[in-house]
Formats: C-alpha cells, sequence, structure tokens
C-alpha cells in the first residue's frame, strides 16, 4: 500500500497559515516549520498562529512542529516554502541535508535579492533542483479571504504537470478551485511584477488620484507585464487568465493587499522606512523593485510603470513628480 507523501509548510506568515489551513482539509497530519520555538510554544496552547490570522483554530493534534530546518526537511516528500523571498536565502542557511528527491512548491511571491533569481532558479542553481520538481502557487489568493473561507482560485505551475496535478488536488476545498500550468517562469515573473504594480497602486491611491486612472494604470500593468514575461520566457500564454491578470486585480485593488498599503502610505508622504516599520508585515514588492530594475538592465523592456517605483522607492524621486511624467506615458 502506498503511502501519502508528507507535506511541509516552510514559513510562519499569513500565506504559510492559509495553505495550513487548506492542506489539512485534505491530508491527515501536516508538518509545519517555524523559526521562532516560542511561537510554537504558544501555538500549541491557544490553538492558533500567535502572530498572523488569529481566528483560524487549528487542530494541533494533526500537525508536527519543527523548529530544526534540517529535520523538517528530512521528514517531509513535499516542502511548501511560505517564507518572505528577502529571507529565503539566509533561512536555508542553516540546512544541514539537500532536496534530493523532493517535491518544492512554492509560495513566495517575489525574487531572491542575492542573486535577483525567482525562487525556481535559485533552487536549481544553488541546490541543485530541477525544474520537474519544483511548482509555484500562483493566485489570485489573499490569506485573509482564505481564513474566512471566501471562495478563491490557485494555480499550481510546474513543468511536470501529473506533479502539479497531485499537489493541486491536494489543495481542492468548499471554497479552492486548483487549476495547473507548465509556465513556472511566466507565473513567478507575473507574481513578482504585480506586486510592483500593486505599490504604483498604492502610490496613486495615497496621491488622491481617482478610479479612472488606477483603471488606466492596471489596464497598462497587465501589458508591461506581458512584455518583461514574454522576452524572459517566451512561451504561448494566455495572460488574461487568473494566475496573471486575476492575480494582478487582486494585488492593485485588494484592502488586503500589504503591497497597495505600502504604497499607499509612500503616496501619503511616508518614508519607506516609516512605512515598513508601521506595517509590521513585508511587502515583497519593496525588494522585487530594485530586483527588476537591475534584471531589466539585461532585457531592456519597456517597463515605466516599475521604473517609476524604483525612482521613487530607490532614487528619491517625489512621488507626485514621478507620478505626474508616469502619466504622459501611459495610453
Amino acid at each position: 500500500m502506498l503511502t501519502e507523501p508528507k507535506i511541509a509548510i516552510i514559513g510562519s506568515g499569513s500565506w504559510a497559515t492559509a495553505l495550513a489551513k487548506i492542506l489539512l482539509n485534505n491530508v491527515d497530519r501536516l508538518n509545519w516549520y517555524f523559526r521562532n520555538p516560542d511561537s510554537i510554544e504558544q501555538f500549541k496552547r491557544f490553538k492558533h498562529n500567535p502572530n498572523y490570522l488569529r481566528g483560524i483554530e487549528f487542530d494541533t493534534g494533526r500537525i508536527d512542529f519543527f523548529s530544526d530546518i534540517t529535520e523538517v526537511v528530512e521528514q517531509s516528500d513535499v516542502l511548501v516554502l511560505a517564507i518572505p523571498s528577502a529571507f529565503l536565502d539566509r533561512s536555508l542557511a542553516d540546512l544541514k541535508t539537500n532536496f534530493n528527491h523532493k517535491y518544492i512548491v512554492s509560495a513566495i511571491k517575489g525574487i531572491v535579492p542575492e542573486g535577483n533569481q525567482i525562487v525556481g532558479q535559485y533552487l536549481n542553481q544553488n541546490y541543485k533542483v530541477p525544474y520537474e520538481r519544483i511548482g509555484v502557487i500562483a493566485g489570485p489568493c489573499h490569506a485573509e479571504e482564505v481564513a474566512l473561507e471566501r471562495l478563491s482560485y490557485l494555480t499550481i505551475a510546474c513543468p511536470d504537470i501529473k506533479r502539479a496535478r497531485d499537489f493541486a488536488f491536494k489543495l481542492e476545498c468548499p471554497y479552492i478551485r486548483a487549476h495547473v500550468s507548465d509556465d513556472i517562469f511566466g507565473t513567478e515573473y507575473a507574481s513578482v511584477l504585480k506586486n510592483i504594480i500593486a505599490i504604483a497602486s498604492g502610490i496613486v491611491h495615497g496621491l488622491r488620484y481617482g478610479d479612472n486612472f488606477q483603471a488606466v494604470l492596471v489596464a497598462n500593468a497587465i501589458q508591461e507585464i506581458k512584455r518583461f514575461v514574454d522576452k524572459v520566457h517566451p512561451i504561448t500564454r494566455d495572460i488574461k487568465s487568473s494566475a496573471y491578470l486575476g492575480d494582478l486585480l487582486v494585488t492593485a485593488y485588494s484592502q488586503f493587499s500589504r503591497n497597495r498599503t505600502f504604497g499607499t502610505m509612500i503616496g501619503k508622504g511616508y518614508t519607506t522606512r516609516t512605512a515598513q516599520l508601521e506595517m509590521h508585515m513585508v511587502a515583497e514588492g519593496y525588494y522585487a523593485t530594485k530586483s527588476i530594475h537591475e534584471i531589466n538592465q539585461e532585457y531592456k523592456v519597456n517597463i515605466p510603470i516599475c521604473e517609476a517605483v524604483y525612482n521613487i522607492l530607490y532614487e528619491g524621486a517625489t512621488p507626485s513628480v514621478e507620478i505626474r511624467r508616469l502619466t504622459e506615458k501611459l495610453r
């Protein structure tokens, strides 16, 4: 009799918590890695994540908690990475084993800044994980709506479609629909770019631009994303599907979008440092903005919205002036 693969969540934030809730609909037990042992003790005591989505109550008898990353990797077959991309390299630095025969699913929507790599590239080049054993979870889906069990759609991308389908099946439940794709590069880059666009959306909201301009911004943004992903990984893809356009829309417009919230604070006059401190959460788009700017030095794609955000966050451009310049480039 075949045994079910053991799944582990690596990370303890809101998206990790939401994914744990989803997976426990379909698996008997789940491994879960927390960097901080104190958080594990609080979780066991109060039956919820002490720091994120506290409204989700868990049956902790079905969860095996770990604070040693080597141990959780060794005792798991499928690893779901849900660590902010800026901290991934540091988090894996203590790993004393390898990823041989593991299937790794990235729930990270960002770029690993040390090498300006999407997570799939980082795992392939630094840990020799074949792309066929790397998956990507794409939205549109906010952790907060998963907590409320509001109907959401996910796309699992992997060059090995069977692996993608097997993992998608583990996510299906009354409030989650899961589909598959083989576009691991396009879905990852689109997820990175939409976070930068969401910062732009927040900036213009903070500057009191209205819905009319927001619509123009997002309409231009999906074209910007298409130009970039088609240049970086030119395959046939439908950029209007949920994994691309849908993910962009929810991140640019939603009240739950931390990148939009971060951008709104910048538009209202906060410094980047102050905005980061007040949010108490990581806005992936902040780090992605610099990485995409540097990556685009090679590809030279026309991405004026992303460049405007870069100028504001990293070059000290005044938001009102930079956005006014941007308005002349959009159609």
